[in-house]
């Protein structure tokens, strides 16, 4: 896609931060309109994440021109706000490609572009590579700036708390900018962000202040009380009080869309000794009415037009699993007054919207805390309560630990509800959850589903809720495949698969959604096709009757093959001895890009034609 320079007269003089850089300041706010403008056009084009990039145009902007990119390093998180950065380090043309099979990269990547120093997907990790990178440019003695750019949703994290407790304790040179926009995808949570968000210009604080002297002014004793109770004050009410004992030195809150106010905030700080903390306040979806109203639902966008007021409506009326989830909590809570339902910062994408709205006292979002939503889960749980984690796979993989020590171990009755498992598609690596079955298979009392269309999805979580330990339901990012549900809730017996369609000489065993797939391919190849329901535990009765009735086996899931569902079955069978030939059908070992679900699915065998082939390929050696 080549510019219209009558368009975008200044953004054509700056392809890279280069030809940025020796532009004259005062050209600065124009080309902000301008990158805005081409932001806007793009992504209402091609699709993607909107909302944070329009918030990020200044910033952006202004850390180009004052530091020496690529050699000064910069840190994005989370990368939604990056497509700005992306415009200006040379992909400006190729923005239209952006989460589309073999185009540019949703997020900050390594292997995309000099300008991009981490690949990130997930939240709250810029300050550690920041201060890690930092460390090595002291000793590289070579001037070398390091920026980390950090959401005030991103800040919620233990992570980013653990990276600047150390980054005040080691000194570094280093600069944190919080982009404080008061939203991070949905609404933020928590103190912190309360106290961010009531920022004190000033008067309050100082007419506090200077009213308390005045008072006690006459009493001299009081002067030592005078002082700290200022020093209390300003702790209770300055936001800079908490990074400052961190160690940092902080300076903000600042006016985020000012572009020329913040190359001087910025080129000041940059000669400054030590971490440093900017905090500037942004809107999110900055300049267009329409995001600034709704930055949720702006947040990522399909393609639309952006003189219309509302986002086209997603075709077809077909339920995805989130909404199958979403129904569950509702119509379980209405039974049960003990469902406590947890989310880390994912209210909208795991379907919670109603429920959040229904049972408030119920509903707790805990920002983007993975690791504390999980034992949250177990303090619920050892309170009597029935708590639900309802998490992305991508993400219950930063709660690994929690769910080891703190659920599994003391054999709690949580349920991980367990969304976007399998290939996501546009996000591409770093959100694909493509191991979740592998890690959790090896964790003892772990009961682990996968269901194969919405009812068994909705049976499945109720089955789960009931159970007296730990569990898991995964399901997939999506539309189901159009399954009648039974409103009426039946638990489904532990550890009991069921047979599909009888066949002979090969058995298709089946893990989760690719259920049609399979049986598409059962049916033209004659084979017996089982949908096995538990990963964990098995169905080691149906496993040794396919066994014994088959000369082969197939397994099929969308998880790693590795330590997934696939090797469980292997492991069985050679526990006991039962010899015959295996085929593991599922995610191979690398990470996969981006591209459609179908697209990937296709690529890797894993539709309907891909499983049919795959088992006469098998066969034929």
């Amino acid at each position: 896609m080549t510019l219209d320079i009558s368009k975008y007269p200044t953004l054509a003089l700056a392809n890279t931060p280069d030809e940025l850089r020796s532009l004259p300041k005062e050209s600065l706010p124009k080309l902000c309109d301008e990158l805005r403008t081409y932001l806007l056009n793009s992504v209402s084009q091609s699709s993607g994440h909107l909302a944070s990039g329009l918030g990020t145009v200044e910033l952006t902007v202004a850390l180009h021109y004052v530091y020496s990119t690529p050699f000064d390093q910069l840190v994005w998180d989370v990368g939604h706000q990056a497509y700005p950065h992306k415009i200006l380090t040379g992909r400006r043309d190729k923005l239209p490609s952006i989460r589309q099979k073999g185009g540019l990269h949703p997020f900050p990547w390594r292997e995309e572009s000099e300008y991009d120093t981490l690949s990130v997907g997930h939240s709250s990790t810029s300050i550690s590579a920041a201060l890690g990178m930092a460390i090595c440019a002291e000793k590289e003695d070579k001037n070398r700036k390091v920026v980390s750019v950090i959401g005030d949703g991103a800040i919620t994290a233990g992570m980013a708390f653990e990276a600047m407790n150390h980054a005040g304790d080691v000194h570094s040179d280093m600069l944190v900018v919080l982009n404080d926009n008061e939203m991070s995808i949905s609404e933020n949570v928590g103190a912190l962000n309360n106290h961010l968000a009531q920022v004190l210009s000033g008067s309050l604080y100082t007419s506090i202040r200077e009213g308390g002297k005045k008072v006690l002014s006459g009493v001299p004793p009081i002067k030592e009380l005078v002082r700290r109770t200022e020093e209390h004050l300003k702790g209770m009410v300055v936001p800079g009080t908490l990074f400052e004992e961190l160690g940092f030195n902080y300076i903000g809150p600042v006016d985020g869309h000012d572009v020329c106010e913040l190359v001087k905030t910025l080129s000041n700080m940059r000669e400054l000794k030590g971490p440093q903390f900017l905090h500037i306040m942004t809107k999110k979806g900055k300049g267009y009415e329409q995001a600034e109203k709704d930055p949720i639902g702006y947040h990522a966008v399909p393609k639309f037009d952006p003189n219309h007021t509302t986002l086209p409506k997603a075709k077809g009326s077909q339920l995805t699993f989130s909404n199958i989830f979403g129904d569950f909590l509702c119509d379980m809570a209405a039974q049960d007054p003990k469902l406590m339902a947890i989310t880390p910062a994912m209210r909208e994408g795991s379907g919670m919207v109603r429920f959040s709205k229904e049972f408030p006292e119920q509903y707790f979002d805990v920002a983007i805390a993975e690791q504390h939503a999980v034992t949250l889960a177990a303090g619920m749980a050892i309170g009597g309560n029935h708590p639900i984690v309802a998490i992305y796979s991508t993400f219950l993989q930063r709660g690994y630990d929690q769910l080891i020590h703190d659920v599994a171990i003391m054999n709690l009755p949580v349920m991980f509800a367990i969304d976007r498992a399998g290939l996501v598609g546009a996000d591409g690596q770093t959100h694909q959850g493509a191991f979740d079955l592998s890690f959790m298979r090896c964790i003892p009392n772990m009961v682990i589903m996968t269901p194969s269309d919405e009812n068994e999805c909705r049976q499945m979580l109720y089955t789960g809720h009931k159970h007296q330990g730990p569990s898991a339901v995964r399901y997939p990012r999506g539309a189901g495949v159009g399954a009648e549900i039974d409103i009426e809730f039946t638990a489904i017996p532990l550890g009991k698969g069921r047979v599909i369609h009888e066949g002979k000489k090969v058995a298709i065993l089946n893990f989760g959604t690719f259920l049609d797939n399979a049986r598409h391919a059962a049916e033209s190849l004659g084979a017996t096709l089982a949908d096995m329901r538990f990963v964990k535990p098995l169905d080691s009765d149906l496993v040794r009757k396919l066994i014994d009735e088959h000369d082969v086996i197939v397994t099929i899931e969308e998880n790693a093959i590795a330590g997934g569902a696939g090797a469980g079955v292997v492991e069985f069978m050679m526990q006991e001895k039962l010899i015959k030939p295996v085929l593991n059908l599922g995610l191979p070992d690398k990470f996969i890009a981006q591209g459609t679900q179908q697209e990937l699915h296709a690529e890797l065998g894993l539709d309907a034609k891909g499983i049919e082939e795959s088992i006469q390929a098998y066969l034929a050696k």
